[in-house]
């Protein structure tokens, strides 16, 4: 089997969505994991990446709630505060280096969350070009989710 198509394999395996199953003995909602298959996104489109990709864990808005977030052991990051946090500008290469699985982020990478340069290399069929595309497309979208 290829590198590329374990590296999908992987990806599908990784990629989540959030369901409460049944409630358990205690009357509580059990919170789990449901895996599903990740959908190809145009290089092109920071959002549409980011709504497949981001937006489960950090919510359509990026403030962290998405709705696998309370199913996580650590919360997902508000991305909307990330210029606030850095002085009032936004960290382009730290959010870059996050999305390659450069940075020491503990949350990607995990089992939790794949690192997305890995996955944008498998999908772009080993083109550079079209990885730099993607990740610089979904950073440029991150920076457009800043509070003012």
């Amino acid at each position: 089997m290829s590198i590329k198509k374990l590296i999908l394999m992987f990806a599908a395996l990784t990629m989540f969505t959030y369901a409460l199953s049944a409630q358990d003995q205690m009357g509580q909602p059990e919170k789990t994991i449901k895996h599903v298959p990740v959908k190809p996104t145009s290089p092109v489109s920071g959002k549409d990446m980011y709504t497949a990709y981001c937006a489960v864990c950090h919510g359509t808005d990026g403030k962290g709630a998405g709705p696998a977030a309370s199913a996580l052991k650590v919360p997902p990051t508000d991305l909307t505060l990330l210029s606030k946090n850095n002085g009032g500008k936004f960290p382009t290469m730290k959010v870059t280096s996050s999305i390659h699985g450069e940075s020491a982020n503990p949350a990607h990478g995990s089992k939790d969350m794949p690192v997305w340069g890995n996955l944008f290399w498998s999908m772009s069929s080993g083109h550079e070009g079209e990885v730099q595309q993607r990740v610089s497309n979904l950073t440029r979208y991150i920076e457009t989710l800043q509070s003012k």
